[in-house]
């Protein structure tokens, strides 16, 4: 089985070499790794990277956000004519070196399956995956509890039962396999959103084609996201707001006066979130 792996790289090509090191070491699969660079500063450095290891890179002409740059890997796999791709962020880490051959055995299992992720461990030890659904907009004001709830110590409270493998409603965006015949019926990723909300969107759209996503446990990565290094948070929360004003318009399913009283929520969400920001400056 060979399997295309897409990376999408915007200044991260530290990380990029480091995850290219962990997939070289994959055993059972044929692997194409595809580095997309998304128009950012250190694009040669990936460039000479690929060089050096035999990958294949793609440079975009503008950085149009994380799922237009995974299309473009995406389109290059579909191409190519791959039956699965997997989605990787640079900052990923592959311990296991039949990781990749664990996930093409779930999606073998079941022609159901478009989308299946795996066990994902940040650098704290906190498990990351799989993701509970989106509620509708009766929960869209639950981060007010969210505020005075006691944190677990092993996952965050968005996330499901990670220790048994299951089907699942949502996965992390940062490590997942797809596949390609579902990819090209729904038309590629949804590329309205620059930043956040690819998640709950694409769960929607396996919901919409009455087709299924995977967790298993048997596989597990390492996922080193730093988010002190990512920026802004304050313009990444703004990012955030956009994404989910159109999640809850276009895919929320709610009816008019649910959508206005999530985007409401939603809101005052980023108001709070910018204000404590600024005033801890």
């Amino acid at each position: 089985m060979k399997v295309a792996v897409i990376i999408l790289n915007y200044n991260s090509s530290d990380d990029c070499r480091k995850c290219v090191s962990f997939l070289k070491r994959q055993e059972g699969v044929e692997l194409e790794l595809v580095l997309v660079d998304n128009c950012s500063p250190d694009g040669e450095k990936v460039a000479t990277l690929c060089q050096e290891q035999g990958c294949t890179f793609i440079a975009s002409l503008e950085n149009r956000g994380y799922n237009a740059g995974n299309n473009i890997g995406l389109r290059y796999a579909a191409e190519k004519g791959y039956k699965y791709a997997l989605i990787a962020n640079p900052d990923m880490e592959f311990p296991q070196t039949d990781y990749v051959k664990r996930l093409v055995e779930v999606m073998e299992q079941d022609e159901e399956i478009v989308v299946a992720g795996s066990d994902i461990v940040g650098a704290d030890g906190i498990h990351q995956n799989p993701l509970v659904r989106d509620g509708n907009w009766t929960t869209s004001f639950n981060w007010i509890k969210g505020l005075f709830r006691k944190k677990d110590i092993d996952a965050y409270e968005f996330i499901d039962n990670y220790k048994d493998s299951h089907y699942c409603s949502k996965v992390s965006g940062c490590c997942l396999m797809v596949r390609m015949d579902f990819i090209r019926e729904i038309g590629f990723f949804d590329e309205y959103p620059f930043l956040y909300c690819e998640e709950p969107i694409l769960s929607r759209q396996v919901e919409m084609a009455e087709k299924c996503m995977y967790f298993t446990a048997k596989a597990q990565a390492t996922h080193r996201h730093i988010a002190s290094t990512k920026g802004d948070p304050v313009k990444r929360f703004q990012h955030w707001k956009r994404s989910r004003i159109y999640f809850i318009d276009r895919y929320s399913g709610d009816v008019w006066i649910g959508k206005k009283l999530a985007i409401l929520s939603m809101i005052l969400y980023v108001r709070l979130f910018t204000f404590v920001k600024k005033i801890g400056k």
